[in-house]
């Protein structure tokens, strides 16, 4: 079936499309309803139905006769450690690790915040809550002691699981004394925390509340899954808010299997048996759907990494392991390929390593512009797909359904919707708007299954967030524009489109120019307040290593590069050349915090910063060429 067939269909019968999605899964019992609402009017999927998550992840795959196939490979050259793990063997220490949670009291519905790098047993202690019904929250390892506080205080869970440390390139962060500090911190700390012993840094235990990985394992007796409704969640996972509280996203066991296995098919085209590799964190989306939930539903192969894109130990980590784990599907997002492009601008690196067997290679997470695309376009002979979704949605709303049809690529542009989204474009008057024009970005109720139903224990804020701006519809935050053939083209968050003498205007444009400059290795536009204009960009680079221009020099060709492709109109004409640009761990430019380093004296330290000494190198900077925030706006 084509994309259009199956995409029409999606859209005039829901029900009987995700009917059918629903019976490439094993269900203890069928769902008596395949669409309804809640008692708070939420549409809600598979009513009546009953499953186990972890049961599909690995049970299932032994049942036909595939326990001896590998399910997880974790590769971490931080380490320097390699191993596999069969499903069988994940499917024993998943369920000895749900007995000895059972074993500290966890039950179906209880919460478990798990706290962890990048290793196996991450992944098993996230499957263990799923065998027996808990619901988990992991939290990005390296988030201060407040921001785990905020977290613990409102999932308000029974059992903490967490590791000694977390390993940073070179540098050993000690996980425990974080832990410590946030349970002091909160106002419903959990009564256990289990702690896997690393080697690169000693725990310091507290008796009676800590418990050691190893010991509990040795100990408890493995449990059998554990059915539960489609509708009970799976997990909670936070995402940042407006007002500083963040907004607990929350996924359900039912919709979240039938489009994880859906998008395996329909959106990456990956098989069962292939290798499947998601460089990503768990702590963040990308790490629940494809590193954990998706491959292993799929009865895929994922690896799990420890290590960076750069520097672990060079820009060709990410080609030796396509090549030596002969991966089929890479997903990872544009600013891992800006830093491997900024070291290596040749690929000198890929030239060693027989990539061959890399099929199609997906990126997401911020916008992939238009020089990283040309770059992974002109050194790579697999096809290059952006593709969109959001922490509320939990798998794509926009790509290039190569499972389905595989469609020409148009540079900037992340294909077209995926079947069950029914994208429309809005204007500030709650009016859809023609093709070519730029508004917000919304999308027709009801969501897809795997999409959120609410937010946990804030229904209020939901709706406030998510529905009310467009009855009707979910509002994306994001801005766009859908073209002539069809084509769907993210802009950013609304919020990064600045107003200039009364002509709204797209950052992301802008970027994509100076981006295109060939000394340029990534870039950042932001808007700064102007009494004429109201607002005027400026252009905040990174160059290339061993890019040989002046800032002066480089500062013009910019604004001539910005008038010519965007216009006079965006009146682009500050450019400020830093060392490195502000980003969250999952490799997000903090554009709003730039924004606020140029314009305020006081900013706060966003919680999910890579590096917070970023933050005083561009005020340094600022305060260099423009004596700071006053003279930069």
């Amino acid at each position: 079936m084509g994309y259009e067939v199956e995409y029409r269909r999606s859209i005039t019968d829901p029900e009987g499309f995700w009917r059918e999605a629903a019976e490439d899964i094993e269900w203890f019992d069928a769902p008596a309803e395949i669409l309804g609402t809640d008692e708070n009017g939420n549409h809600r999927w598979y009513r009546g139905g009953k499953l186990n998550t972890a049961y599909l992840a690995l049970d299932r795959h032994c049942k036909l006769g595939r326990g001896d196939d590998v399910a997880v490979i974790y590769d971490s050259p931080v380490t320097d450690t390699k191993e596999r793990f069969t499903f069988a063997e994940m499917r024993d220490r998943v369920a000895r690790f749900a007995g000895a949670l059972r074993g500290l009291g966890v039950d179906k519905g209880d919460r478990v915040v798990i706290y962890m790098p990048m290793v196996p047993e991450t992944v098993v202690a996230m499957l263990a809550c799923a065998r027996i019904g808990a619901v988990h929250s992991v939290v990005f390892g390296g988030f201060s002691p407040h921001e785990l506080a905020v977290r613990i205080d409102d999932a308000q869970p029974k059992a903490l699981v967490t590791a000694s440390c977390g390993i940073e390139l070179d540098r050993v962060i000690p996980y425990k004394p974080i832990i410590d500090k946030a349970l002091a911190q909160s106002a419903h700390p959990p009564g256990n925390v289990v702690v896997l012993q690393r080697p690169q840094a000693e725990a310091e235990m507290q008796s009676g509340r800590d418990h050691w990985w190893d010991d509990l394992m040795a100990g408890a007796e493995p449990v059998d899954p554990v059915p539960v409704d489609a509708t009970d969640p799976l997990y909670i996972l936070y995402t940042s808010g407006t007002t500083g509280k963040p907004k607990g996203v929350v996924r359900d066991n039912g919709g979240h299997a039938v489009a994880m296995n859906y998008s395996m098919r329909t959106v990456y085209d990956a098989h069962p048996g292939e290798v499947f590799w998601a460089a990503s964190d768990v702590g963040w989306v990308v790490g629940h759907s494809y590193i954990v939930y998706a491959p292993l539903i799929r009865g895929c192969t994922t690896v799990v990494f420890e290590g960076k894109p750069v520097k672990t130990p060079d820009a060709g980590t990410f080609w030796r392991i396509i090549a030596e784990h002969d991966v089929r599907t890479f997903f990872t997002a544009p600013t891992a390929f800006r830093a491997i492009k900024k070291e290596d601008p040749e690929a000198k690196h890929l030239e060693r390593y027989d990539i061959s067997g890399l099929r199609n290679l997906f990126v997401a997470g911020e916008r992939l512009d238009p020089p990283t695309y040309e770059w992974l376009h002109e050194h790579l002979h697999c096809p290059v797909i952006d593709h969109w979704w959001q922490t509320e949605t939990g798998w794509p709303i926009v790509a290039n359904p190569v499972g389905l049809e595989r469609f020409p690529v148009k540079s900037g542009s992340a294909t077209f919707p995926v079947p069950g989204y029914q994208m429309e474009i809005m204007g500030d008057d709650a009016q859809a708007l023609p093709r070519g024009q730029s508004g917000n970005i919304a999308i027709r109720l009801p969501l897809p299954p795997g999409c959120l139903p609410t937010l946990w224990n804030d229904n209020a804020r939901f709706r406030s967030s998510y529905m009310e701006t467009y009855p009707g519809y979910y509002f994306t935050g994001d801005g766009g524009h859908i073209d002539e053939d069809g084509y769907v083209f993210i802009m950013g968050r609304v919020d990064d489109v600045i107003n200039v003498a009364g002509h709204r205007l797209s950052t992301g444009g802008m970027e994509e120019v100076v981006g295109s400059h060939p000394a340029v290795a990534e870039c950042a536009v932001v808007g700064m307040p102007d009494e004429l204009k109201g607002q005027l960009p400026v252009g905040f680079v990174v160059l290339k290593d061993g890019a040989d221009i002046e800032p002066a020099q480089l500062e013009r060709e910019l604004i001539n590069s910005v008038r010519e492709e965007v216009g006079a109109v965006a009146a682009f004409k500050r450019v400020l050349v830093v060392d490195r640009l502000p980003k969250t761990r999952s490799g997000k430019i903090l554009r709003k915090t730039i924004r606020g380093l140029a314009t305020q004296q006081e900013v706060p330290v966003p919680a999910t910063i890579d590096d917070p000494a970023i933050m005083d190198e561009i005020r340094d900077a600022l305060r260099e060429r423009w004596g700071g925030p006053e003279g930069a706006s």
